[in-house]
């Protein structure tokens, strides 16, 4: 910007004016001439963007909400991914079996257990859960001690093995159909929790399912059933080698039984 100085010999006096560097174009004419700031744009226009893209965003949800209810597509905005980082299986040992399953129970038990604190009600300090246990216990018949006395045969064509009494096996219980049908704890305990790996471990309540488990089926028939099939199979298999009658005695246990 260019400031000139004009002196008028008839008046003394001295003009001042100011000339921009485009050649004076933007400046008003005559004395005094004062140069005009610019023009503002209006204030609303970054509000008015901003509304635009927050109704288009609005918008789009509503689609996909839309699109996912009347089961066109499905998109979930937030997604998660589950990645498998665990090592390969390794076979650590094999062992020869020589049982015969002859039998498997299924049982279902109720385990209701509850810890109280004493003097303290239940919603301040307690727990109480209601597990649901699913589990299946096998009775099976042990070949292994099968020896040469264990096999005779008579003069009449007949043949008579000696078993051992079926044995129960330990218990399994079924964690996909196993669930907690209930689970009640006490302020105390829900604050204990946040401090804790694992605050709603279910180990205990699955040991104490599978002790259930075992006593239910020693008071079963699953042993008797066991003995039936066992027999059943043996005659099968030694009717067809040509032996008309086929006699099972099972030793042990709570008492010798003798099938033919």
């Amino acid at each position: 910007m260019t400031t000139l100085l004009e002196d008028r010999p008839s008046t003394h006096e001295v003009v001042v004016r100011v000339v921009g560097d485009g050649g004076g174009a933007g400046a008003s004419g005559g004395s005094g001439g004062s140069v005009r700031p610019p023009r503002q744009r209006g204030g609303f226009g970054g509000f008015r963007t901003v509304g635009i893209l927050a109704g288009l965003g609005a918008i789009a949800v509503a689609v996909v909400l839309l699109a996912n209810a009347i089961g066109a597509f499905h998109i979930s905005l937030f997604g998660t991914t589950q990645i498998d980082r665990s090592a390969p299986v390794v076979l650590k040992q094999l062992r020869d079996v020589s049982t015969f399953t002859a039998a498997t129970g299924e049982f279902e038990a109720t385990v209701d257990v509850e810890n109280d604190v004493n003097y303290v009600p239940s919603f301040i300090a307690g727990e109480r859960t209601i597990f649901i246990g699913v589990g299946t216990v096998d009775a099976q018949v042990d070949f292994a001690s099968i020896d040469k006395d264990a096999v005779v045969m008579g003069e009449d064509g007949s043949v008579t093995i000696t078993l051992p009494s079926p044995t129960l096996a330990k218990p399994v219980v079924d964690p996909s159909r196993s669930h907690v049908a209930n689970r009640d704890r006490g302020l105390v305990n829900r604050v204990a929790s946040a401090f804790k790996d694992s605050p709603t471990s279910e180990r205990g309540l699955y040991l104490t399912t599978q002790k259930r488990l075992a006593a239910a089926a020693k008071g079963s028939e699953l042993r008797t059933r066991a003995e039936a099939n066992t027999t059943k199979m043996l005659q099968g298999l030694l009717g067809k080698l040509g032996f008309e009658q086929v006699n099972v005695v099972f030793t042990g246990g709570e008492a010798g039984r003798t099938a033919g």
